[in-house]
C-alpha cells in the first residue's frame, strides 16, 4: 500500500510535436528570432492558464529542420489536445499530449533517436519538394550510398561531422542503424538511428555521402573518417530543409526499416506514437 506520509511526486507531461521548420531559427529560444520552443510554451501557457511552461526537448533540431516525432516534456499536468491545437501556429501541430511516468525527462530518458534526410534526386527540380528535400541533379551512384551507409553502425568519433567550433566534448555516438531507401520515383531517404547527434552530424554525413555518390571521393576516404578526422577532411554540410527528426524512443529499442536494435541505456518510458515510414518506437 502506498505510504501515506509521502508526498506524492509532481505530476509530468509527454508532448509529441511535428512540425515545418522552415519559418524557424530552430528548437532553441533566440533572442530577436522565432522559434519552436518560443511558439510551444507561449500556446501551453495560454491553454493551461499558467505564466509560463518551460519544455525538456529530446533533440534542439536546427533552423530550418523539420520534425515528424519531436518530443518534449513539463512538469505538470495536460490538457485538451484540441485546445492546445488551436492556439498553435499552423506550422506546429501536436500528435500527442499525456500524462508520463514520474520524473520522465524527455531529453534525459531518450534511448535513441531516429532522423531522416530526403534528397530529390533527378535532373529539374520539384514544385512539390521545395524545401521539403535537397535536389540533386548529379550522378547518384546507389551501391556507393548504400556502402557508405554500411560503415556507419557501431561506434564512431564523428568530429569529422561537426563544426569546429563546438560545445561538444565528447565526439564519440553509437550508430545502430542506417540505411538509404527509395521513396517514390525520385526520391532517396538516408535514415540513421543513434543514441544521440552531434549538431549538424547528419547533415555533414549526407553531404560528404553525396560526394562519394558522385564520384568526387571514394566510400573507403568516407570511412576513414570515421576516426575522428579534422571537419575539413570531411564534405560539405546539406542544407536543413532536407533533414527531419523522425521519432525518439525511451524502451531501449528502436525499429528501423522493419529491424529492431536494441540501444544501450533503458529509459522510463514506453514507446509513443510519432515518425512514419519505417519509423522508431
Amino acid at each position: 500500500m502506498p505510504d501515506p506520509a509521502r508526498p506524492k511526486p509532481d505530476p509530468v507531461t509527454k508532448l509529441v510535436l511535428e512540425y515545418d521548420g522552415t519559418e524557424f531559427a530552430g528548437w532553441a529560444r533566440q533572442h530577436g528570432a522565432r522559434t519552436v520552443e518560443d511558439e510551444v510554451e507561449r500556446a501551453l501557457a495560454v491553454v493551461l492558464r499558467r505564466e509560463s511552461v518551460p519544455l525538456t526537448v529530446a533533440g534542439r533540431t536546427d533552423r530550418g529542420v523539420h520534425a515528424w516525432g519531436q518530443v518534449a516534456s513539463y512538469e505538470g499536468e495536460p490538457g485538451k489536445i484540441l485546445s492546445l491545437a488551436a492556439v498553435l501556429p499552423d506550422d506546429v501541430s501536436v500528435l500527442a499530449w499525456e500524462a508520463a511516468p514520474p520524473g520522465f525527462d524527455a531529453r534525459r530518458d531518450a534511448t535513441c533517436r531516429i532522423y531522416c534526410y530526403r534528397v530529390l534526386a533527378r535532373p529539374t527540380r520539384s514544385a512539390h519538394e521545395r524545401g521539403r528535400a535537397l535536389h540533386w541533379p548529379h550522378r547518384v551512384d546507389r551501391d556507393a550510398l548504400d556502402a557508405c551507409a554500411a560503415t556507419l553502425a557501431g561506434s564512431h568519433d564523428f568530429t569529422a561531422f561537426t563544426p569546429t567550433e563546438t560545445k561538444h566534448v565528447r565526439f564519440q555516438r553509437d550508430v545502430l542503424a542506417a540505411s538509404w531507401r527509395p521513396c517514390g520515383a525520385d526520391v532517396l531517404e538516408f535514415w540513421i538511428a543513434a543514441d544521440a547527434f552531434m549538431r549538424q552530424m547528419n547533415r555533414v554525413l549526407v553531404g560528404t555521402m553525396l560526394e562519394v555518390a558522385r564520384g568526387r571521393r571514394t566510400v573507403e576516404d568516407f570511412a576513414a573518417l570515421l576516426d575522428g578526422r579534422q571537419r575539413s577532411d570531411a564534405g560539405p554540410t546539406a542544407p536543413p530543409h532536407g533533414l527531419y527528426l523522425a521519432s525518439v524512443a525511451y524502451d531501449g529499442t528502436c525499429v528501423l526499416g522493419g529491424e529492431e536494435y536494441a540501444s544501450r541505456g533503458l529509459g522510463s518510458y514506453p514507446e509513443h506514437g510519432g515518425g512514419r515510414n519505417g519509423g522508431l518506437r
